[in-house]
């Protein structure tokens, strides 16, 4: 269920109880010790009245400073916890990325493009930085505003009554102005994230359009979606400006009514000068604390909006991994299926309708059918990324949603195109972080041929692979995503054209020996190369539904 943005600070503010508790106490202790300076300076006044200097006077001018000093080290004391809250939030939100996204369904990652998503990071910096002001001005101010109109309550009962209707009237400009405030804010979010997706694609396809110079299509479409983000920022900037008009003719207000009623009360000999001159310094601090206030509030929008974002992604469903099922350490896996059917949640066709099968434990067999029979979807079925819509998929005579997916993905290797290389060494993106020994990993290296590519780089298994393998041949990627999944020597394997731009010497002596019966793992393959089918033991046929 989604949550509104203001629900998911409180939320977040829920994780530091602690924390906060100290903030505030630190800021309610420093708005009573601010309060020393106008009391402090009344009753220097009615000391300099008598015309005398006296070892009060010294004290009185001590206890001022003191307050001055005490109130500027609680602030340090303040940012240091604050700072300890920004670390915080920033290593959590980058481990709940890292943690959430491998185990997001494949059906919602089906929907969006998963890379773009991780632009939301970035709103962990907004959110940094937008919690000192929150958590420290604007407390600060807000209590500044309280004790302020409390102290001016002990000179006069009518400062009660004033006070009681200003912070009404500063409640319904919040009330009434904020949530126009965030819907703006949103949506210039909204386009913000649409101009960078974007530029992100230009990048991605760069080639496509340096080979065609003559069009203007990128640009036109850059044009289009960064005016309706500067149209967005300008209709949040109204409300802002609108705010800021509201705040200003509040200050007016707080400053009118306190110095009418202060002045009236020293005419009416109510109050004296000292007394009128604190409150005067009063009125001057929540007038300071008003700006404060004012000064927060772009900053509060763009925390909302920064959680909303951030949030879009924390909602996404992850993978159903309440299954209690264990593959058995010396069984081998056999799958079949019961009349299967399958869709995608947005379309009206079927992809798969009553598909049944049984591959036998080790044996190894290819899917076969033309083009959009649902070939590559099946293998996806099951692998586990998507749902039957009816039909039951079992390994082992064990319905596949009975297993704990990390468990079973332990014992099934799986190559598909949407696999890939990450930044990172050749033995980095062969083991995973698996713990493998080097003859181990040398032995899977040599069998499929990597050994003689290795010894020419640099730094041979160590040395560095851009992003997708970008630099790579093609075969060498192919291969080395093989590598990954049968060093663990898996029991299942579960492959999409795994071979496709390896030679065909190579291509048929890697297939042999994935396809040997002395192997034990079951494989289910979908690739149209010809030496498959003949190391096959079975063939799964589908047909294309109409």
């Amino acid at each position: 269920m989604k949550q509104s943005p203001i629900l998911r600070f409180w939320n977040l503010l829920k994780k530091y109880r602690a924390e906060l508790r100290q903030i505030y106490t630190i800021a309610i202790f420093n708005g009573i010790v601010n309060l020393s300076l106008p009391l402090g300076i009344q009753a220097i006044i009615n000391y300099l009245q008598t015309g005398e200097m006296t070892s009060a006077w010294v004290v009185l001018v001590c206890f001022v400073l003191t307050g001055i000093a005490i109130t500027g080290m609680l602030q340090v004391l303040q940012l240091r916890i604050v700072e300890n809250i920004q670390q915080d939030i920033f290593a959590s939100s980058a481990f709940e990325f890292a943690y959430r996204i491998p185990k997001i369904s494949f059906l919602q990652l089906d929907k969006i493009h998963a890379p773009e998503l991780m632009n939301r990071f970035f709103d962990t910096l907004t959110i940094q930085k937008g919690m000192p002001k929150i958590l420290i001005d604007f407390s600060l101010a807000s209590f500044q505003i309280i004790f302020g109109l409390m102290l001016l309550a002990i000179y006069s009962p009518y400062f009660i009554i004033l006070g009681v209707l200003l912070v009404f009237i500063l409640w319904l400009i919040f009330r009434f102005t904020g949530p126009k405030g965030l819907e703006t804010s949103l949506k210039e979010s909204k386009y913000k994230y649409q101009i960078a997706h974007w530029l992100e694609e230009i990048a991605r396809v760069n080639g496509s359009f340096k080979i065609n110079p003559s069009s203007d299509f990128h640009l036109n479409k850059t044009d289009e979606t960064t005016y309706k983000y500067l149209s967005a920022r300008e209709k949040h900037f109204k409300v802002l400006l609108n705010q800021y008009r509201l705040f200003i003719s509040f200050k007016v207000l707080v400053a009118a009514g306190l110095l009418i009623l202060g002045s009236f009360l020293v005419f009416q000999e109510q109050m004296n000068i000292g007394q009128f001159v604190a409150a005067e310094i009063i009125i001057i601090l929540i007038i300071n604390s008003v700006e404060k206030m004012l000064r927060v509030i772009d900053t509060i929008y763009d925390v909302l909006t920064a959680l909303d974002k951030i949030g879009y992604v924390t909602d996404l469903e992850l993978d159903d991994n309440t299954g209690l099922a264990q593959i058995e350490a010396n069984a081998p896996i056999a799958v079949s299926a019961k009349n299967i059917d399958f869709r995608f949640p947005d379309s009206t066709t079927k992809i798969l309708d009553q598909v049944s099968f049984e591959v036998p434990a080790r044996a190894k067999a290819v899917i076969r059918g033309d083009s959009g029979s649902g070939k590559s979807t099946l293998l996806q079925i099951i692998a586990g990324f998507h749902p039957t819509e009816n039909g039951k998929l079992y390994l082992n005579d064990i319905p596949l949603g009975n297993y704990k997916k990390e468990a079973l993905y332990n014992n099934v290797g799986i190559a598909f195109p949407t696999n890939q290389l990450f930044e990172g060494t050749f033995k980095e993106n062969i083991t995973m972080g698996r713990d493998f020994t080097d003859q181990h990993i040398s032995k899977i290296a040599k069998i499929l041929g990597l050994n003689s590519y290795f010894s020419n780089q640099p730094k041979g298994i160590l040395s560095e692979i851009d992003s997708g393998g970008r630099r790579l041949p093609r075969s060498i990627i192919q291969k080395l995503l093989i590598a990954r999944i049968i060093i663990g020597q898996p029991k299942l394997l579960l492959l999409e054209d795994p071979l496709q731009f390896v030679d065909e010497t190579e291509k048929q002596r890697i297939i042999d020996y994935l396809m040997d019966d002395e192997r034990e793992w079951t494989v289910i393959i979908v690739a149209d190369y010809f030496y498959w089918n003949e190391k096959s033991t079975q063939t799964i046929e589908l047909t294309k539904h109409k």
